[in-house]
Parts: C-alpha cells; sequence; structure tokens
C-alpha cells in the first residue's frame, strides 16, 4: 500500500487527484498539505495546515512514495508577481527539493503550456523556470504536464476564464495538427494522467497538454 502527498487539492485538478486515490485500493494514506481544509473527511486522508512558502518546516512529516504538485495562482488572485512567483516557482521547487531530501523517487507537477524560461513573458517564464528547478532536484522519476485551458466545474467563479473556456470549446473542432495543444483539457484528464504516470514507472518527461490525454 502506497502513501501519497497532494499539495493544492483544494483545487480543481488537486481535488480530482484526491478523489482518484481515494478511490485507488493501491493507496493507503493521502498526505494533503495546504493551508487551507479540504472539507474532505476521509479515513485515508492526513491533513497538514501549513505554511506551503515555508514548505520546508514541514520536512518531517513530508514522506511518501510520491507527490503530486497542483499548485498554481492566478494574476488576478495573485497581482504582485513576486508573490505569484512565491508560489508558482516557490512551492513546487520546494516540494521537489523535500522530494530528493527526504528520498521520495516521484513526483508528477502541472505546469502550463507555453512555459519557457527564456520567455518575455512573466507567466510562462515563471512556470519554465519552475520547471528547470524541478527538473534540478534529479528525482528518478519527475513528470511535468503542461495543459492548456483547463475545463471542469470549479466552486471558484471565474467568469472571464468561463467565458474564455466556452470560447475555446465552441472553436475546438479547429484546434487540429500542430495547434491541437491549444485544445480545451478537461481536468479529470489531467489528474488521471499524473496518477497514470506515477504507477507506471516511465521515464522522467514533459508532456504537452495534447499528449496529456494520450
Amino acid at each position: 500500500m502506497k502513501t501519497a502527498i497532494i499539495l493544492g487539492a483544494t483545487g480543481l485538478t488537486g481535488s480530482l487527484v484526491l478523489e482518484k486515490l481515494l478511490a485507488n485500493e493501491n493507496y493507503s494514506t493521502i498526505k494533503l498539505f495546504s493551508r487551507s481544509t479540504s472539507g474532505v473527511k476521509h479515513p485515508k486522508i492526513e491533513e497538514h495546515l501549513v505554511d506551503l512558502l515555508n514548505l520546508q518546516a514541514s520536512k518531517a512529516d513530508f514522506t511518501a512514495d510520491e507527490v503530486y504538485c497542483c499548485i498554481g495562482t492566478t494574476k488576478k488572485k495573485t497581482p504582485d508577481q513576486s508573490k505569484y512567483r512565491a508560489i508558482d516557482h516557490g512551492i513546487p521547487a520546494a516540494a521537489a527539493h523535500l522530494c530528493k531530501e527526504n528520498g521520495i523517487e516521484t513526483i508528477a507537477v502541472v505546469s502550463a503550456i507555453g512555459a519557457n524560461a527564456k520567455s518575455r513573458i512573466f507567466y510562462n517564464r515563471t512556470k519554465g523556470e519552475m520547471e528547470q528547478a524541478v527538473l534540478a532536484a534529479k528525482i528518478p522519476r519527475t513528470y511535468i504536464l503542461r495543459p492548456s485551458f483547463i475545463g471542469g466545474n470549479r466552486q471558484e467563479k471565474r467568469m472571464g476564464e468561463k467565458i474564455g473556456l466556452a470560447i475555446f470549446n465552441f472553436l475546438k473542432p479547429l484546434f487540429i495538427g500542430k495547434l491541437k495543444k491549444y485544445a480545451v483539457i478537461d481536468a479529470s484528464a489531467i489528474a488521471a494522467r499524473m496518477i497514470q504516470l506515477a504507477n507506471s514507472n516511465a521515464a522522467s518527461c514533459v508532456l504537452e497538454s495534447d499528449e496529456i490525454g494520450g
């Protein structure tokens, strides 16, 4: 029986990873590290309410077979770029560092389409630099997923995002060939792929959005 850690279980993708792991008989313990409770009650869940920006302080409890990092904020929620970077770059990087220190050999991280450490766009550059930091930890099985627009039922209402998703879903038939990776991808597919990779012993990889469902 395995133990998994989820960072970001209160978000859309993280909550689906949690749901799927709770239903998976191969897992006996699911550790949730977050600043607020998930609200989910289950015998498998071990909840740690911590300061994610100081994840190192939780080193003693950060033990598992695998880690699922589904952390991410938005420009609207976090307009200050330094705080944005502390979340989207700092938390996954710290998680990878703790994996290295504590001998956790599998980590799956949600990044984003367009991630590029050399990009002039702050968001893309931050994600790209985060990926570099995670890969630099040299965890034996590191899986980075770069989804496009993420579809699914969010508890949080984001009107702008809702309109954008509606447009992208309407135009989905046009996303073929090289444009396929820009099509909307369901959060459930991302969660399923993360778990599949973590249980496959596959070599470390970076998957573009159109490769996640395959």
